[in-house]
Parts: structure tokens; C-alpha cells; sequence
């Protein structure tokens, strides 16, 4: 089983539609943030830290999946709670719950990997298998 962790947003009236709902691509960016907020305050040190301690240079989205089942709008505050839903060798399963108050607002989960850089070639990034050091940390 996962720890989690919770991150709070409170909205904007730039982080929405001119109908005053919040567009779908800023939960995207929040679920991002909601992420790398896991892993740090589960004592993993920041992306660019890692890459210079054991190549780590993050962990790219894979697949995205995501349903919406209420709005929200700018003023609100709501929270997103994140978890590891499993582990495999080379990724894992990150499930984000989005809640205003008691109301669920979306619920999301991502198929993330662990990169390095190619040695061959730094420009290219390769997916390594799953840090046991960071697992447990998360666990």
C-alpha cells in the first residue's frame, strides 16, 4: 500500500473558461504538480537533484485517464489526494482524487516510468526500472 499525500488548490478566474468552469487542461497541470508534491514529501529529493545523485531525471506520463463528475470554479479551494496505486517493474499506476469538500470533482490515473538519459545519445531518455530506494520510501 501507497502513502498519500495532499495537495491544496485554490482556484483562479484565469484557470477558467469564460463560463466560469474550470478548464480540464489546468487539472491536468495540477495532477502534474500533485506528483512530483508525492514523491518530494515522501523525502524524494527534487527531479534535478536526483539526476546528478543516481541519474533520475523524472518520471514522464505514459497514459492519462481521467473523469470529470463535477465543476468548479474560481474562489473554490479543493484538494487533490495522490497515491500510488501499483507498482510494476518499470512504472506505476498514480491515482489522483480531486474533492471540493465532501464532493468529488475528478478522479485520475496515470501511467508514469522512471527515465534516465541515453548515455549513447543524452538527448534521448530510456525507462529504467522502478528505484527500490524510492518505492520504499513511498510505501
Amino acid at each position: 500500500m501507497s502513502k498519500t499525500t495532499t495537495m491544496s488548490v485554490e482556484i483562479r478566474f484565469g484557470d477558467c473558461d469564460p463560463a466560469g468552469i474550470v478548464y480540464f487542461p489546468r487539472y491536468h497541470r495540477w495532477m502534474d504538480a500533485a506528483s512530483l508534491q508525492f514523491f518530494m514529501a515522501n523525502g524524494v529529493p527534487p527531479w534535478h537533484v536526483l539526476e546528478h545523485t543516481n541519474g533520475i531525471i523524472g518520471t514522464p506520463l505514459l497514459e492519462h485517464t481521467a473523469r470529470f463528475v463535477k465543476s468548479a470554479t474560481y474562489g473554490e479551494k479543493i484538494l487533490i489526494s495522490t497515491h500510488i496505486q501499483e507498482w510494476r517493474h518499470k512504472v506505476f499506476l498514480q491515482k489522483h482524487v480531486i474533492t471540493r469538500g465532501d464532493d468529488l470533482i475528478c478522479e485520475s490515473v496515470e501511467t508514469r516510468i522512471f527515465c534516465k538519459r541515453d548515455p549513447e545519445d543524452r538527448r534521448r531518455i530510456v525507462g529504467v526500472a522502478v528505484p527500490e530506494d524510492i518505492r520504499k520510501l513511498c510505501e
